[in-house]
């Protein structure tokens, strides 16, 4: 992966750990914790469930699946935060 890619991966994981975090609701992490684990989701994501393509914009798929990564990731830190 280039810079470019890296990059442009990193900003979809940004986007993708603001939405999840809008979406999962209570004792947040705030916006800088929510989008580092957006970027630590989308990472999950992507490598356990490859490409998702539902929607016809590749970058479109790429924030859909970061988004469900971070959720799933955010629901597990959050129950875990819960229990300690």
């Amino acid at each position: 992966m280039n810079i470019t890619g890296l990059v442009v991966a990193l900003l979809i994981g940004a986007v993708a750990g603001f939405l999840a975090g809008k979406i999962v609701r209570g004792s947040g992490f705030g916006l800088v914790g929510d989008i580092i684990v957006g970027i630590l989701g989308a990472l999950v994501f992507g490598a356990l469930f490859g490409s998702f393509n539902l929607l016809h914009s590749a970058i479109l798929n790429e924030i859909a699946g970061g988004t469900i990564g971070a959720v799933i990731l955010l629901f597990v830190i959050r129950l875990f935060k819960k229990a300690a």
